[in-house]
């Protein structure tokens, strides 16, 4: 009797700990000057932060254009190092990732930068997760920018083959 007391108050001791990370994480506002990590991760402080809803190219990772290669993950870095310069960003966060990483909204100026990278078409709308930039990638498709220029591998794609 008093192993199964044991077992029992130690599965519901995970699930209230699980719950209360989840809750601290859920609703978060970071704020502070942030470092560019990649195309859709930036960090503020010690904290990362996954910027919600978009996939950037990897900083590796090449896209062709007139059947010549181009580093587009360093380009979708770049841009966002440069929407972001030293300034001022906030990020609402609703939650951690896998890799216990805030996934976030982020802006600068009241500028949704997420938004910003795939209206310039610097990242796609990650279709997994959310439907909240397909608008913007549509936009930036029909401009042939960022990545939209030539031909790529959706960055998901990518990842999954360069393991």
């Amino acid at each position: 009797m008093v192993a199964k007391y044991s077992i029992y108050s130690i599965f519901i001791y995970s699930i209230f700990s699980f719950v209360i990370c989840t809750n601290q994480a859920h609703g978060k506002t970071i704020q502070g000057t942030a470092i560019v990590i990649d195309g859709d991760t930036i960090r503020i402080g010690n904290s990362k932060i996954r910027l919600h809803g978009i996939d950037a190219p990897e900083i590796k990772q090449k896209c062709t254009k007139d059947g010549k290669k181009w580093n587009c993950g360093l380009g979708s870095t770049d841009f966002l190092r440069d929407l972001i310069r030293n300034d001022h960003i906030l990020c609402d966060t609703s939650g951690l990732d896998r890799y216990n990483r805030y996934i976030g909204v982020c802006y600068k100026n009241n500028i949704d930068l997420n938004s910003q990278m795939v209206i310039n078409g610097w990242a796609i709308a990650y279709r997994y997760y959310s439907l909240d930039y397909v608008k913007e990638e549509i936009i930036a498709k029909s401009k042939k920018v960022g990545v939209w220029i030539g031909e790529f591998e959706e960055p998901y794609l990518y990842r999954k083959k360069n393991k």
